[in-house]
């Protein structure tokens, strides 16, 4: 792993930067920034500068950079390993920011205005003028936007004043980072800096609504609930076919651990490691419990963290109890899904 520092000391590159297709990315002594006025404003220079900065939000932590630049966007599937074709988020400080570079269509403005911020992401038509790099919607006519429920998020979006794209930062396909660590452990050495915004409070990523066509369409589950989603806009339809991805998290093999994950167990064996929900199953080597009272929302907060901390425990496999298909759970099982799909 590259070294980190601390400090917001101006460190130079050390290596050319490459296209995304070969993979390689930039070196840098990854500087680690704290929450405050002078932390934000160094990670705001460095995005307009088209460096790489994670940042955390109320979801998961994100993998920023300026979603106008071509090369910082490229450089974001650089440093993740990242396939060109999955389509990128961009993140904005509210609503009225995000409709300059998308068409905001009467179901668009009546989620904003339920669910905005937090973790809602939608789809829609790009704007004629759209200032945004087609690297970040992999050349679609769409765009993914959403506004986080993150203060510290929020102020950086506001100082940058221009769209951010942030896909988790994590390098593509495995498990998403929820707390600065996380990011450090995977990235260090690949982006300029890390804003410390403390841990993820919601822990899965947000919910995908595809509005650019007649039907609303699901195409990804996470922090706001289909059942939230439905009282607010109708009846939403799923994403159940193959064809153009409009979403990141859509690939079939997503969010996994190096370690293979065994789903729906009504038992586990000593020589597997157990993610549990609700009363733990005995007899596992090793056991993280999403949470012992069944709780959907405290385990979505914990599932990354958990599905690390397994993977560090030298098991053969890590074993999955039953968690319900409802509110968080749809999201919490499609993660698990994921991770658990032949690589």
């Amino acid at each position: 792993m590259a070294a980190c520092v601390t400090a917001s000391s101006n460190l130079a590159a050390q290596q050319t930067f490459a296209t995304p297709t070969t993979h390689r990315y930039v070196r840098y002594m990854t500087e680690l920034l704290q929450p405050d006025a002078e932390g934000i404003a160094r990670a705001a220079q460095l995005l307009r500068d088209g460096k790489l900065v994670s940042f955390g939000t109320e979801t998961v932590y994100g993998l920023g950079g300026d979603a106008t630049n071509d090369r910082a966007v490229a450089a974001i599937f650089a440093a993740k390993e990242r396939p060109s074709f999955n389509p990128l988020i961009c993140h904005y400080p509210n609503a009225d920011a995000a409709y300059r570079t998308v068409v905001a269509n009467e179901r668009a403005h009546r989620l904003a205005e339920a669910f905005w911020p937090g973790p809602l992401t939608l789809v829609l038509r790009r704007t004629v003028d759209c200032p945004v790099s087609l690297l970040a919607g992999a050349g679609l006519d769409t765009l993914a936007v959403r506004v986080p429920a993150h203060d510290i998020a929020r102020a950086l979006l506001r100082q940058i004043d221009r769209p951010v794209a942030a896909p988790s930062a994590n390098r593509s396909g495995r498990i998403s980072p929820t707390t600065a660590q996380h990011v450090l452990a995977e990235l260090s050495g690949r982006i300029a800096a890390v804003l410390d915004c403390g841990p993820c409070s919601v822990g899965v990523e947000s919910t995908v609504l595809d509005l650019s066509g007649k039907d609303a369409v699901l195409l990804r589950p996470g922090g706001v609930t289909l059942e939230a989603i439905e009282a607010t806009i109708g009846a939403v339809a799923h994403h159940d076919t193959p064809g153009v991805l409009r979403s990141p998290g859509l690939l079939a093999s997503h969010y996994a651990p190096r370690t293979a994950v065994l789903l729906n167990v009504s038992e586990v064996r000593p020589d597997e490691a157990l993610l549990a929900f609700g009363a733990a199953l005995p007899g596992a080597g090793s056991t993280f419990n999403l949470s012992e009272a069944s709780d959907l929302t405290e385990a979505a907060a914990r599932l990354f963290a958990g599905l690390r901390a397994l993977d560090a425990a030298g098991q053969r496999r890590i074993a999955v109890m039953p968690i319900p298909e409802r509110g968080l759970g749809r999201a919490i099982n499609d993660r698990l899904r994921r991770a658990a799909a032949p690589r």
